[in-house]
């Protein structure tokens, strides 16, 4: 039976409002018929997020990994304002702006040099379908129609959209529903070394026997450099991704790297790829390229696939969102890079590398948890068994943070301007919640 409301200008709307949302509005990777909570939000600055309840929580999220710099910050704020005086959006078909060619400019000032070219895009799971056409359309404008297949290695997450969901796990991801309906691709063996003096041979065998076997229908490798994230928060060694890069050129296959939650410092490199010293034919970036302001992210790639789309029939690239390079999120971009390169961020993430290595210790004494890892500004605890996401949130709110565990991983990415005490209070209370509620 249909439910009436008030109407949403109503006093009575404004009393019932989370009622509305609870039973209409569909969250993330949830129920409408078993909804987790959801807590209402009255604002938030800095590291903190403020309910409506007056609780004030330490943000360990980061929004989802993209608000690095934190909420309402004065100098992004200023960009939005600035910015939306001028114009807040207009269509990058057959018009353009400054504030797109800055953040073009900026993009490839700081990406490798054989970067030359950017695609703007709405969001990180678009950007993935963005570099997936770039690679067909590449092959196809080449006349190699046949070239049509990815490949991958298990655990990786590329986001939700279908051709992304493609090249996620195909068995343990949380994909699997529509494998019957996804483009079939190939998947290799995932590295288990974290580190390059962990490296063994067997870890690239499955990877190069594709490539040895099929890489005349392979279009494009693409990889979650070193941090393979919404797929299970695993690091695995930079040697990975060097032999990846040699064997893509050995069987003249594509390379994309998908570096939308590892960029912008958040592995203690500007980009992952920096810690391989490898550069990819396409590369993908998001989330926190706006400091988690608005939605924008982008696809950037060398010349060789530019031009091989550009010159062979016919003659452009298929594809142009609507919001394309909107002026406020290029703006706010542009902003938030100025003040990460302006400040010592690779210190700033040692930092916090050091200090979740150090909170999150006294995790790996605990019998329900099988491993614990830090990387940057990334902090992990992995359990043996998946969390109760009905009660474990609840859990972190009571303690006066918020971080939001997935699967069997309770893990933190926090906005960068973090302070040493509240560094200290997350890991403690990850740790507290982890040994009582877990």
């Amino acid at each position: 039976m249909s439910i009436h409301y008030p109407g949403p200008a109503s006093a009575a709307f404004e009393q019932d409002w989370r009622r509305f949302d609870r039973e209409h509005l569909w969250h993330p990777y949830s129920s409408l018929t078993q909804p987790i909570t959801a807590y209402p939000v009255a604002s938030a600055s800095g590291t903190r997020i403020r309910l409506e309840d007056g609780r004030e929580l330490i943000d360990g999220m980061a929004s989802w990994w993209s608000a690095i710099h934190g909420y309402n910050h004065p100098v992004l704020n200023a960009a939005v304002r600035d910015q939306l005086d001028a114009m807040a959006h207009v269509m990058f078909g057959g018009l353009t702006h400054r504030p797109a060619a800055r953040l073009g400019a900026t993009l490839l000032d700081i990406t490798p040099e054989p970067l030359q070219h950017v695609f703007f895009a709405d969001s990180g799971s678009v950007s993935v379908e963005v570099a997936i056409k770039m690679a067909l359309q590449y092959w196809f404008a080449q006349g190699h129609n046949q070239r049509n297949k990815l490949l991958t290695i298990r655990a990786g997450y590329h986001g939700d959209t279908f051709g992304a969901m493609s090249v996620c796990d195909p068995v343990g991801g949380m994909h699997h529903l529509f494998t019957g309906v996804l483009p079939q691709h190939l998947f290799a063996r995932m590295p288990d070394c974290r580190n390059d003096e962990e490296w063994r041979e067997s870890q690239i065998v499955e990877l190069k026997q594709h490539l040895e076997h099929a890489g005349h229908e392979i279009a494009a490798v693409i990889l979650e450099p070193v941090v393979q994230g919404a797929g299970g928060m695993r690091f695995y060694c930079p040697e990975f991704l060097r032999r990846a890069r040699a064997l893509c050129d050995a069987h003249d296959v594509l390379l994309i790297f998908d570096e939308i939650a590892t960029g912008f410092g958040r592995t203690g490199e500007l980009f992952a790829m920096h810690h391989a010293d490898v550069v990819p034919d396409i590369l993908c970036l998001g989330k926190a390229l706006t400091g988690g302001y608005m939605t924008l992210a982008a696809t950037l790639c060398n010349a060789r696939v530019a031009e091989g789309i550009s010159n062979h029939d016919p003659g452009v690239f298929m594809h142009g969102p609507t919001f394309m390079a909107n002026p406020l999120a290029c703006s706010v971009a542009q902003a938030s890079l100025e003040l990460l390169l302006e400040s010592d961020w690779k210190t700033n993430i040692a930092r916090i590398e050091s200090a979740l290595e150090t909170g999150l210790s006294p995790c790996r004494e605990l019998e329900q948890v099988r491993d614990v890892r830090v990387l940057g500004a990334i902090g992990v605890v992995e359990l043996i068994h998946p969390v109760d996401m009905h009660t474990l949130p609840e859990a972190f709110v009571q303690r006066g943070v918020w971080v939001r565990p997935f699967r069997n991983l309770v893990y933190v990415m926090p906005p960068y301007i973090i302070s040493d005490d509240e560094l200290a209070t997350l890991t403690g209370a990850m740790c507290e919640v982890v040994r009582e509620c877990c």
